[in-house]
């Protein structure tokens, strides 16, 4: 899976927990959950959602490497490389 086509799928997902949230408006490097204007409830549900749809599991020890859009990115990208 690109980068491009998970950007597009966390886009999604994120329009699902915080839809007044201009996704494309988020500079990729801030800090994720203050950007989104989600607490850790949201956040949790983003991430569920990324393993169900992706397939892949995401550990709550891994949370910290979710910090930003762009390290979301990273990480989705390692993992479903890893995975597929």
């Amino acid at each position: 899976m690109t980068r491009d086509e998970l950007k597009s799928i966390l886009a999604s997902e994120v329009r699902q927990i915080a839809p007044e949230i201009e996704f494309e408006d988020v500079d990729p490097t801030d800090d994720l959950r203050d950007a989104l204007e989600i607490d850790s409830m949201d956040f949790q549900n983003l991430v569920s959602a990324l393993h169900q749809r992706l397939g892949i599991p995401i550990p709550e020890t891994d949370y910290e490497k979710l910090s930003s859009i762009d390290a979301t990115l990273d990480y989705l990208f390692e993992e479903t490389s890893r995975s597929g």
